[in-house]
């Protein structure tokens, strides 16, 4: 059975980069995927479905729920490790639903744990203007994405608080002290 991680976290929390080194340190037992990295590489792929994917995350949008569960689902079960961490969803009570849904019929995967990487706005701010790796890292897609993260946080933060699924660490402190906290609970889950 896949044991599945999932980390959520503001544009610029540092979520991916955490989960990368988290995995990287445990390269035996984990691997990570970025929800982000995901649709860009079906975009790199040329697909029909890529041009859909395309049109949402260059305005920095949500994927629809549908391309994005049968994204996911697809490199779970695919994963060459049985601890899989992917960082960036779910970004909507929608997609939370759904995938809640979907795993609720899976034998083969089993949700553990929601990490939310808490950090202020303004700081997420200048992480995200200050590493401008792409086309969608500007002021006006922040603020777009911004908002679309913060607009269902509490929903999605009572949802798993209530199935005693939620671990928030702080994402403001040093990298090391992150990931050391993370890799820490993350092993203790799995």
């Amino acid at each position: 059975m896949k044991k599945l991680l999932l980390i959520i976290g503001a544009p610029g929390s540092g979520k991916t980069t955490d989960a990368e080194i988290v995995a990287e340190r445990n390269s035996d037992a984990i691997i990570h995927y970025s929800a982000g990295e995901m649709f860009r590489a079906e975009v790199a792929s040329g697909s029909e479905r890529s041009k859909v994917i395309e049109s949402f995350i260059s305005k920095g949008n949500i994927v629809p729920i549908d391309i994005a569960i049968e994204t996911m689902v697809n490199a779970i079960k695919n994963a060459p490790k049985d601890v899989v961490i992917i960082d960036g969803y779910p970004r909507s009570t929608e997609q939370m639903q759904a995938l809640d849904q979907y795993l609720s019929n899976e034998p083969d995967v089993e949700l553990v744990s929601v990490i939310e990487v808490e950090v202020g706005e303004d700081i997420a701010r200048d992480r995200v203007l200050g590493r401008a790796r792409g086309a969608d890292d500007n002021s006006e897609v922040f603020d777009n994405r911004m908002k679309i993260y913060v607009e269902p946080l509490k929903d999605i933060q009572d949802f798993y608080a209530e199935k005693n699924m939620l671990k928030k660490i702080d994402g403001e402190r040093s990298i090391d002290e992150i990931v050391d906290e993370m890799e820490i609970f993350v092993k203790s889950m799995i």
